[in-house]
């Protein structure tokens, strides 16, 4: 019989937490050259509906990867459907700006109107959590 030990144990998690992470930048860099808005300027000249819609879009990265993580049989296969679930992600993200006509979400954050940033925060913590319960097998 095979005995796990703790350092099996820690070392899984460490690894598991090392390539979360390294997704969650992938998916922050691919959100930030797709976006029409540049967040990072946007959030050093103190504009807020950017910091939410950059944050929601962080926080709805983090639980696609958290569900991928939580249903993973290996590290190979966390991989596969996180990078599966963040491409899902931007993607609906773009679908749901496209429906959104009634105003120009590029433009909105640019003026900092902060409504349009939390409506973005919102969505893209929904759409995380839409992605993250179909990532079971």
């Amino acid at each position: 019989m095979n005995k796990v030990t703790f350092i099996d144990l820690f070392l899984s998690t460490i690894s598991y937490i090392g390539l979360a992470c390294l997704l969650l930048l992938v998916g922050i860099f691919l959100f930030e050259v797709t976006t029409k808005n540049k967040e990072f300027t946007l959030i050093s000249k103190g504009n807020k509906a950017a910091v939410y819609a950059f944050g929601g879009r962080i926080l709805g990265l983090a639980i696609v990867l958290y569900a991928s993580i939580s249903n993973s049989v290996n590290l190979w296969d966390m991989l596969i459907w996180g990078g599966v679930a963040i491409i899902i992600q931007i993607v609906i993200f773009y679908l749901a700006e496209l429906l959104t006509p009634k105003f120009n979400i590029t433009q909105a954050i640019d003026d900092d109107n902060q409504a349009v940033g939390l409506f973005l925060l919102f969505l893209s913590v929904a759409i995380g959590l839409i992605i993250a319960a179909s990532l079971t097998y």
